[in-house]
């Protein structure tokens, strides 16, 4: 596939890099001081483009792809606000979309593992669950939203829990979420269950940018023309349910 990064800072090189070994080639890398060569010109030459730039202009970027004919892979947070219109774009101009939080594949696996822990533990209120994530002092959004995708997790599982909560263990409906930034820590996350038994420990530790790049370059490979949103699941596991499907059909189509 040809593909246009736009964004190309230590995620795009190593997404550069991940590519590359997976035989495609990289014909676009859009950075702040380039944005005048994002031309639907230029865009329109890739097959498919891959977003990580920050939450301020990543809507802009993801519905100028679109609009030159580009299913996007995307994994700029901290701009949930605008998922459904860019879902809506992309379905009605059929094309592919994928955001995620974490595009991972140890991460995403993690995600399920959390889910069923989370399920597991429904009813049990002598344990108190707290999400805890440590990352780069670089990282601009907190909590990550792969912490705050933990704790949505979490929350549709608990009947005692109605949201997620920064720093805050004091609030009794809410799952707590506390962020640390670090120096040279590219992401570790935490879900923990503790009781004055015992404590359960989920923990999933990234080494490397490495493992976040493969997953984004195997979802432009999934995405590449497919209509329609879509998420890591489909990517890596190649189903989705039957109340995923609906629910995407209704908030998209």
């Amino acid at each position: 596939m040809n593909i246009a990064l736009i964004g190309y800072g230590k995620m795009g090189h190593a997404i550069e890099q991940a590519a590359m070994k997976r035989g495609h080639h990289i014909i676009l890398r859009i950075t702040s001081a380039n944005r005048d060569e994002m031309t639907e010109a230029n865009l329109s030459k890739a097959d498919v483009a891959i977003e990580f730039t920050n939450p301020a202009v990543a809507r802009e970027n993801v519905m100028q792809c679109l609009s030159a004919g580009l299913s996007v892979v995307c994994g700029t947070t901290g701009w949930n606000d605008g998922l459904s219109e860019v879902g809506r774009k992309a379905v009605q101009s059929d094309l592919g979309f994928i955001h995620a939080s974490n595009f991972s594949v140890g991460v995403n696996i993690f995600f399920e593992v959390n889910k069923l822990l989370a399920s597991l533990m429904n009813g049990r209120t002598d344990y108190d669950v707290s999400v805890e994530e440590t990352h780069h002092t670089q990282k601009k959004d907190a909590p990550s939203g792969t912490a705050i995708t933990l704790a949505e997790q979490i929350i549709v599982q608990l009947s005692n829990k109605k949201q997620w909560a920064l720093n805050d263990v004091n609030d009794s409906d809410a799952v707590p979420i506390i962020a640390h930034r670090v120096e040279n820590v590219p992401g570790t996350h935490k879900v923990s269950y503790s009781s004055s038994i015992d404590t359960i420990d989920i923990i999933h530790t990234a080494h490397s940018r490495d493992g976040f790049a493969l997953g984004a370059v195997l979802a432009a490979e999934y995405v590449y023309g497919r209509r329609g949103v879509f998420t890591m699941k489909e990517v890596l596991f190649g189903h989705r349910s039957i109340p995923e499907i609906l629910h995407n059909e209704k908030k998209y189509g």
